[in-house]
């Protein structure tokens, strides 16, 4: 297994290919067709039996899946010589009079990826990682939706949503196009046949078939929508956020991930079921807000030797690692130590875990949990609170190591703080305050990393570090720091006065030149 690597959803890199090439054909009537008319689709593909043909479904299907193109404008760092002694000199040559920092340059990025219509209006469905920049320093320019007579059309991003990879856009027209609709996941069976149509690796409309592999897999890279439909049908890069049909035509799956240690298809494809898609969907379609259930608290599974040493069945249950401190679970009085072993009166399972059976739980909803601790079985009811975004689940999960030797990369902080204080901060959480052993409800902004030829080095001021106010304004978040640069800019102020924090020693004032 250690040879073996994933190639994940939530990655642009996944199944994201090259330049879009339309070769699609087929009538632009069938797909509404197959969904409508059960009688013609029991005639083209009997339900018992293996299909003598995938040709007549195809033709029915094609026109509805289409490939979105994606353009981005991303910020690059245009001094060759970032990071070195000759980062100044490059800067005065070649940022104009005054001699500041150069301009940031821009480049054009472009992603490929696929999806469907699912009304006759233009709703397209895809997913969220096809049209959301991997890189934090882009920003999604135009988005491209080619049919498959080779139309090409402009598109808007009507919702999008991280946490389940998600996005619903718009086709800019006022045509009548085709369309597929949702069919019930919850009763596709392991063994059944399924048809994949998509975009892989830029090549245009192209259809695999294979059967259900596997329902509800867990592929362990955690989250509450890790719970897929796993197919053989050959799925690349480029078919992100196409369909998977059964055989009378149904979108059951959105194809999202592969698991290769070569990045191509090796038969091990994953589909997000219709049934956690198509009511995201509806939301994201009507504008409405996805709120998810949150309990607080950061699981591992039950695996062989920790349910040996539980006494617990194998693959049932999952143990509290640990409890925020002010979130719903500590308020209830979960601890360290516990094993979860049912929400909501559902067992908790490797194919059911607690972030699936929370997620979909709305914020307030007062829910039984059950519990195993010191060998005993306890019941407790957790108020749940509201699931914080992607970003602030990624922010309070990252570990910060203060003494680590971060050098400056460009583009991962706010580009004027760098530019101005030769420094890249990031917002304070719990975990970056345990690890710097301050208090968790610290109001600062923490220095991630230092350019070693500015003048916050020569003040002694390094990574680890809290910036607790500027120019005597608190500063408990980055933008509250960007804000006093801004106004020092403006009144053309040469140096800022920071108060900054670090661990064992008393808060001090240090004044750093702006550049």
């Amino acid at each position: 297994m250690n040879k073996v690597r994933y190639v994940y959803g939530l990655s642009s890199a996944l199944l994201v290919g090259g330049a879009a090439i339309s070769l699609i054909t087929g009538s632009p009537l069938g797909a509404q067709v197959a969904q409508n008319d059960g009688a013609v689709m029991d005639r083209v593909v009997p339900v018992a039996g293996a299909p003598a043909s995938f040709a007549d479904l195809t033709a029915q299907l094609q026109p509805a899946v289409v490939n979105i193109a994606t353009r981005q404008r991303v910020e690059v760092q245009n001094n060759p010589f970032a990071g070195t002694p000759f980062a100044e000199l490059f800067n005065r040559r070649n940022g104009g009079e005054g001699g500041g920092q150069a301009q940031p340059q821009t480049r054009e990025a472009q992603s490929l990826g696929s999806g469907f219509i699912i009304s006759a209006d233009g709703i397209v469905v895809t997913n969220n990682h096809v049209i959301s920049p991997p890189d934090t320093r882009a920003k999604l320019e135009s988005i491209t939706v080619t049919l498959a007579d080779g139309t090409e059309y402009e598109a808007d991003v009507i919702g999008a949503d991280a946490a389940s990879d998600l996005a619903v856009l718009k086709i800019r027209s006022d045509k009548t196009f085709p369309f597929v609709t949702f069919g019930d996941s919850s009763a596709t069976r392991v063994g059944e046949w399924v048809v994949a149509i998509g975009n892989p690796f830029g090549l245009g409309g192209t259809v695999t078939a294979g059967i259900i592999s596997a329902v509800y897999r867990n592929t362990g890279q955690g989250g509450a929508y890790d719970r897929y439909l796993q197919t053989d049908a050959s799925i690349n890069r480029g078919n992100s956020g196409g369909p998977l049909f059964d055989m009378r035509g149904n979108v059951i799956g959105i194809n999202n991930a592969i698991f290769s240690p070569s990045g191509g298809s090796v038969g091990i494809g994953f589909a997000i079921p219709a049934e956690t898609a198509a009511p995201i969907v509806e939301k994201l379609r009507a504008g409405q807000e996805i709120q998810r259930g949150y309990l607080g608290v950061r699981l591992q599974p039950i695996d062989e030797d920790l349910a040996l040493s539980l006494g617990l069945p194998k693959k049932r249950g999952e143990l509290v690692q640990m409890v925020e401190e002010t979130g719903p679970a500590a308020k209830a009085g979960l601890k360290s130590g516990d094993v979860l072993t049912k929400v909501n009166g559902k067992d908790v399972t490797a194919e059911q875990t607690v972030s699936f059976l929370v997620a979909n739980l709305q914020p307030g909803s007062n829910v039984p949990v059950e519990v195993l601790r010191d060998g005993k079985r306890v019941n407790i009811s957790v108020t749940l609170g509201k699931r914080p975004s992607e970003q602030e689940l990624a922010a309070q999960a990252q570990t910060f190591d203060p003494e680590a030797e971060e050098p400056m990369a460009p583009g991962t902080s706010d580009q004027t703080i760098e530019q101005k204080l030769g420094m890249q901060v990031m917002p304070m959480s719990a975990a970056v305050a345990r690890s710097l052993g301050v208090e968790a409800d610290t109001k600062g902004v923490v220095i991630a990393a230092v350019d070693p030829n500015g003048d916050a080095a020569r003040k002694g001021l390094r990574r680890g570090d809290i910036i607790l106010s500027a120019n005597y304004q608190p500063t408990p978040t980055v933008e509250a720091l960007l804000a006093q640069v801004q106004a020092a800019v403006t009144d053309k102020r040469e140096a800022i006065l920071l108060r900054i924090q670090r661990r064992t020693t008393p808060p001090a004032f240090v004044a750093v030149r702006i550049n």
